[in-house]
C-alpha cells in the first residue's frame, strides 16, 4: 500500500464533501450526537458506518477482537459509560460477523500466547453452550453458531453494567445483537430479548 495514496484520497474526500455542502466540516466540528453505540470486531472487512449506510457523527464505535464486552476491559467499559451516560445513545449494538478469526481461534486448543486470556472469554461462551454446540456435526455451522452465541453473551455482559441497566430503566435504552455476513453483506438481527435477559439476571446482577 502506498500511503501517499491515502492522503490523496483524503483530499478527494474533502472536496467531495465541500462540493455537496460547504459547511460540512464546520458543522462536523460543532460536536456529536449519535443515537447508536456500535461494538464490533476489529476485522478489516467489517466497516461499521459503511455497512449500515451511515456517516461521520451518526454512530459511536468501539472495536476489538471478536466484539467482546469484558467487565475488566477499561477501554470497552469507558466507551460504554461515555456513550450511555454522556452521549445518551438510544441503542447499543453488539455486532459479530461470520468468518471471525477470534472466534475460530478460540475453537482451537493451541497456545496462542498473549491472546490466551482474551480468547478464554470466548471459550467460556463455548463452555456455557457446549451441549448445543457439541450436537452440531458440521464444523462451519458450529463456527457460525458460536459467532451468534458470542454476540448473545456479550449483550448479556452489557446489561450487567450499571450504566446500561440505569438507562434501560430511566429512558428505554435498547440493546441489540447483530451478525454481519461477510459472504453476502447482509446484517442479521438476532432479535436478542434483552428485557428477558435482564429479568433473568436481576437477582444476581441488579445495580441501583
Amino acid at each position: 500500500m502506498n500511503l501517499n495514496k491515502v492522503f490523496e484520497n483524503n483530499e478527494a474526500w474533502i472536496k467531495e464533501k465541500l462540493d455537496n455542502d460547504k459547511n460540512y466540516f464546520e458543522d462536523l466540528g460543532k460536536g456529536q450526537n449519535p443515537e447508536l453505540l456500535f461494538i464490533g470486531c476489529s476485522d478489516s472487512r467489517v466497516t461499521a458506518e459503511e455497512l449500515m449506510g451511515l456517516g461521520p457523527g451518526d454512530v459511536f464505535v468501539h472495536r476489538n477482537i471478536a466484539n467482546m464486552v469484558i467487565s475488566i476491559d477499561l477501554n470497552a467499559m469507558s466507551v460504554v459509560d461515555y456513550a450511555v451516560d454522556f452521549l445518551k445513545v438510544n441503542h447499543v449494538v453488539v455486532c459479530g460477523h461470520y468468518g471471525c478469526g477470534g472466534v475460530k481461534a478460540a475453537m482451537q486448543s493451541a497456545d496462542l500466547g498473549i491472546l490466551n486470556p482474551w480468547l478464554r472469554n470466548i471459550r467460556d461462551v463455548y463452555r456455557i453452550h457446549k451441549n448445543e454446540l457439541n450436537n452440531i456435526d458440521d464444523e462451519e455451522k458450529k463456527y457460525d453458531r458460536l459467532v451468534q452465541l458470542n454476540v448473545k453473551e456479550q449483550c448479556v455482559n452489557l446489561i450487567k453494567t450499571a450504566a446500561v441497566q440505569k438507562a434501560i430503566r430511566s429512558r428505554g435504552l435498547q440493546v441489540h445483537g447483530w451478525v454481519f455476513d461477510v459472504h453476502t453483506g447482509k446484517l442479521i438481527d438476532l432479535k436478542i430479548d434483552f428485557v428477558k435477559y435482564l429479568q433473568d439476571i436481576m437477582e444476581i446482577y441488579h445495580l441501583d
